[in-house]
């Protein structure tokens, strides 16, 4: 079986110079069709850089990449949807005619864009605004315009560069369930982000790049599971004596003791508390989730250069 097919974008050894600086090192990704798929990192961390290389906007010094199926970019751009970093709309046009306006790059032809513009703002909750001129709509309003003209010609893969930034809560949650929709539809997401919030609500899968390099690729969960189980138990009765059957890294918090599980599990550990007098008022037990992740694998990454300096 040819896994490429399966595949809506992937790349292998990407490496982008700028001047002595490697802004690319070595990026290998493979991103499933029909999938949210996420690419994570610190600001500078090359993901805005990737992900034009990907499109064919800029040129790898080195590497391969295929985009649905081409391995030349830019024959693929029909099939796209692209939301940059930068964003842009001519503030002199109605909301609805920017959206036909940016379909009709793409080859829609403008009485369908202008049919379906309208049919997209009414689902986003922005149909009183078709008729607005750009410059009279709010910041976030004016994104999720430029948004939903990435999407009006129905492309196979939307690529959304940082969407989340400069969003106030409500249009976040709106941008989500436009995302998901579009995952419904069936098209491909990819999207780069250093809010973990919107990873770990939206993610399939991620990468997570730091330093020019892919320090991690997996689901949410595996993520979540580079880390150990924590656990918060608040004793019966005397609980400042019962620190001295917990782990060494327990913490007081919320009248009990914050602690990372032992490696043989929690229940010998209670057994040994329930023993010793103290009983059990509470215990919790949760995986550290993706920001606790991310925060360990790049910190690793900037201890490696720390070392090598």
């Amino acid at each position: 079986m040819d896994l490429s097919s399966e595949l809506a974008v992937s790349a292998k050894g990407l490496v982008k110079l700028f001047g002595d600086r490697r802004a690319v090192d070595g990026v290998d990704i493979a991103v499933p069709k029909g999938l949210i798929y996420g690419v994570l990192g610190p600001n500078g961390a090359g993901k805005t850089t990737t992900l034009r290389m990907l499109l064919g906007i800029i040129e790898p010094d080195e590497g391969e990449r295929m985009l649905l199926g081409y391995d030349r970019p830019r024959d693929a751009s029909d099939r796209v949807g692209y939301l940059p970093e930068e964003r842009g709309l001519y503030p002199g046009m109605k909301a609805k005619e920017a959206i036909a306006f940016m379909g009709a790059l793409r080859g829609l032809p403008w009485k369908t864009g202008r049919k379906r513009a309208v049919a997209l703002l009414e689902q986003a909750g922005l149909g009183h605004a078709a008729d607005d001129k750009i410059r009279k709509l709010s910041k976030g309003m004016a994104q999720l315009v430029q948004l939903l003209g990435s999407v009006v010609h129905e492309p196979d893969l939307l690529v959304l560069d940082e969407p989340f930034s400069g969003l106030d809560p409500v249009n976040q949650e709106r941008l989500e369930k436009l995302i998901r929709a579009q995952r419904d539809r069936g098209a491909t997401i990819l999207f780069s982000t250093h809010v973990m919030a919107h990873a770990e609500r939206l993610c399939d899968r991620l990468s997570i790049i730091a330093g020019g390099k892919v320090r991690f690729e997996g689901s949410v969960d595996d993520a979540r599971a580079t880390l150990p189980l924590r656990a918060h138990y608040t004793p019966h009765h005397q609980p400042e004596a019962a620190k001295a059957l917990l782990p060494a890294d327990a913490e007081r918090e919320n009248g009990g003791w914050r602690f990372t599980v032992p490696p043989e599990g929690i229940e010998a550990l209670l057994v040994r508390l329930i023993e010793a007098g103290h009983g059990i008022s509470g215990l919790s037990i949760e995986r550290p989730g993706l920001h606790d992740a991310f925060v360990k694998i790049v910190g690793a990454q900037a201890l490696e250069q720390e070392q090598a300096a």
